[in-house]
């Protein structure tokens, strides 16, 4: 018996690391692929990735969206606002948060994005970071931070101190 319990503890070790690589490389592969349909403004696609009771969070503290309104968003910013979005200096990691109330398979994206706006042409650089959740090959949860305030300094509005006037 103490033979046999060394190889099945290998085998199921084994196996249990397997299973969470492939999840991770498929998580990342899911928001690589989002990623690029949001590059490439494929509200198609990032439709299909989205899961039906999809939230999305962020970045302000009030800021929530469901699958529907993210897509109607997108496709609004597509045609009214935004002429091209880029990634650079993207990097994932992901972690499995095993108990409590944000358990579950995450994805992070850190990336430098430059948006460039159609009516003016005006380009910003920001820093972004997402926070994806995953389940069942979907997004369920997004959390986005990033400086809206830094988007808006590089578009041309002055911040005014109410101490100063």
């Amino acid at each position: 018996m103490k033979k046999l319990l060394l190889p099945v503890l290998v085998l199921f070790l084994t196996i249990s690391c397997t299973n969470s690589n492939d999840s991770t490389k498929a998580n990342e592969a899911l928001i690589n692929k989002y990623v690029k349909a949001v590059e490439n403004i494929d509200t198609s696609t990032m439709e299909s990735l989205l899961a039906n009771n999809y939230e999305g969070l962020g970045p302000s503290s009030n800021d929530r969206i469901d699958k529907k309104g993210a897509i109607k968003s997108w496709k609004e910013n597509v045609e009214n606002l935004y002429e091209s979005i880029h990634y650079s200096k993207s990097r994932i990691i992901s972690v499995n948060v095993p108990d409590g109330e944000n358990k579950g398979e995450w994805v992070s994206n850190w990336a430098e994005l430059k948006i460039v706006y159609k009516k003016d042409k005006k380009e910003v650089t920001i820093w972004s970071n997402t926070v994806y959740k995953i389940e069942n090959n979907k997004i369920t949860k997004s959390f986005t931070f990033y400086n809206e305030a830094d988007v808006l300094e590089q578009l041309g509005y002055v911040f005014i101190n109410p101490s100063d006037l």
